[in-house]
């Protein structure tokens, strides 16, 4: 069915006005900022946004002004403000937790090799305590020695 200049001119208006909606954020309950959305808004078919119809140039406007948003760091979908964030964060936590594992390796192993070196110096004194109570050549030395201070004779 041909529709006529006036109803052509009408629909480009009232698609022109929902583009500006969606880029400016005021997307309605369970759609997106996309050409599916924009179809539903304006009242228009969606094939009509395709091929040689006879609005593709709205539709490849509507694509060039979101991406432009989108590179300067303005998403006018919030859904896709939520994901971009959320994403941010998890890599953030993904860094952070890989940090955190690499921190509880090298103190785990500094604890085993802490370990080790007290258990190798423990031997070698209890091996030293052996060889002195066996050795005739060591001479103990008489315990300290108490005095009273202060007291007259």
């Amino acid at each position: 069915m041909r529709i006529s200049a006036a109803q052509r001119t009408e629909n480009e208006n009232r698609i022109r006005a929902a583009m500006d909606r969606l880029l400016r954020g005021e997307i309605p309950p369970g759609g997106k900022c996309d050409v599916k959305t924009l179809a539903r808004e304006a009242g228009v078919d969606r094939t009509a946004f395709y091929g040689t119809r006879p609005y593709t140039r709205l539709r490849v406007e509507f694509e060039r002004r979101l991406q432009v948003l989108r590179q300067a760091g303005d998403i006018p979908d919030p859904r896709e403000a939520q994901i971009t964030r959320l994403k941010t964060e998890i890599a953030k936590l993904t860094e952070r937790l890989a940090q955190s594992e690499q921190t509880v390796t090298e103190l785990t192993d500094f604890r085993a090799g802490a370990l080790a070196r007290l258990a190798a110096q423990h031997e070698e004194i209890v091996r030293l305590r052996e060889t002195a109570d066996t050795s005739n050549r060591v001479t103990r030395l008489p315990g300290p020695r108490t005095t009273v201070i202060g007291s007259c004779i």
